[in-house]
């Protein structure tokens, strides 16, 4: 981290469980935040610890109380764990309980075969590396980051349950995962006596692919889901309206999910189209984005990413009108298809 600010004590928000909205994930007794917090961004070697601090503590004083990492978020790997952990020893260790920390193992992290992938050695390995990053001593959810095709998805979900009675996490999660996978992921671990709780899948206005029956199976099986990307990298917003800023997402060489190449004059005559949507609702584009995609009933949780802790504040917004009129959902269809 490049930057640091005083060791003030931090106290969080009394109200904070009054500004925000609950909703039970699948058939569990877990309650969800409908806003969480990813760290994917923001968290790395290269950010700022005061900046990190401050989304913490904004998102946490709103009644955010789930945060999300994975093993390899940074830049470097392990940096956001790790960024988080100092956090958690300073300012939000009295309030372990409150929170929800969940993490995940999938993707290339460290060098050889047992670096990536979904084994058992690798995720179990993984697991504990997170928690000594993070200064945990268990993870409410541990995820599988994506699916392995050179692993029997029984070894994985294995791993996972191993996780689980191990007491390296509470419950078990699955990320990126077709319709077809997530639905013999459940059979198996049903089967081992864990159950799926939650699936995170990609999810916004331009990339609908959940739709098309993997929202069918997590209704079905009583999973809950929390997708990510609604912003679709911040083409969602009002950003780009104009261009690429300078500094932007989308200018940030680091960034490979969306460069110049994505953000096409049709994309931008949508994201036009949509902002003028959004006004008429007393939204901006972004609040309503994320409210598109908790309108969807099978979305327990929608996965905020932010560099300002005022993105923060106004994706919260977007919980005051999470209503659409049959109407707006027409055009909505009609512009973004």
């Amino acid at each position: 981290m490049l930057t640091d600010q005083p060791n003030t004590l931090y106290c969080a928000q009394p109200d904070r469980y009054t500004q925000m909205h609950y909703q039970r994930c699948g058939s569990s007794g877990i309650l969800l935040p409908r806003l969480s917090l990813g760290l994917w961004q923001n968290f790395g070697e290269t950010d700022s610890l005061s900046n990190a601090r401050a989304l913490l503590h904004t998102a946490f004083d709103l009644g955010i109380n789930h945060f999300d990492l994975a093993n390899n978020y940074g830049p470097s790997y392990g940096a956001a764990e790790s960024t988080f952990g100092q956090i958690l020893k300073r300012d939000l260790l009295p309030y372990r309980d409150e929170l929800l920390i969940s993490s995940k193992a999938g993707y290339d992290m460290w060098a050889g075969p047992y670096g990536i992938g979904g084994s058992r050695k690798y995720l179990v390995s993984s697991c504990d590396q997170s928690l000594k990053r993070t200064g945990l001593d268990y993870f409410d959810i541990f995820y599988h980051h994506k699916p392995d095709p050179d692993t029997p998805l029984e070894e994985s979900m294995q791993a996972l349950d191993f996780i689980v009675r191990s007491g390296r996490a509470l419950y078990v999660g699955i990320s990126n995962y077709q319709a077809e996978q997530t639905q013999k992921a459940v059979e198996i671990l049903r089967e081992l006596g864990t159950p799926l709780l939650i699936h995170q899948p990609r999810y916004n206005l331009f990339d609908r692919w959940i739709e098309d029956g993997l929202t069918d199976v997590l209704r079905e099986q009583a999973v809950g889901s929390i997708v990510f990307s609604p912003l679709a990298q911040g083409l969602l917003t009002d950003k780009y309206l104009q261009g690429v800023p300078e500094n932007s997402r989308a200018a940030r060489s680091e960034i490979v999910h969306l460069n110049e190449q994505h953000i096409t004059p049709d994309k931008i005559t949508k994201v036009k189209a949509l902002n003028e949507l959004a006004l008429a609702r007393g939204q901006n584009l972004a609040q309503m984005a994320v409210a598109w995609t908790l309108h969807n009933p099978a979305v327990t949780s929608c996965l905020i990413g932010a560099s300002k802790k005022e993105q923060i504040c106004s994706a919260a917004g977007a919980l005051k009108n999470l209503n659409f009129t049959q109407e707006e959902l027409i055009m909505i269809n009609e512009i973004s298809a």
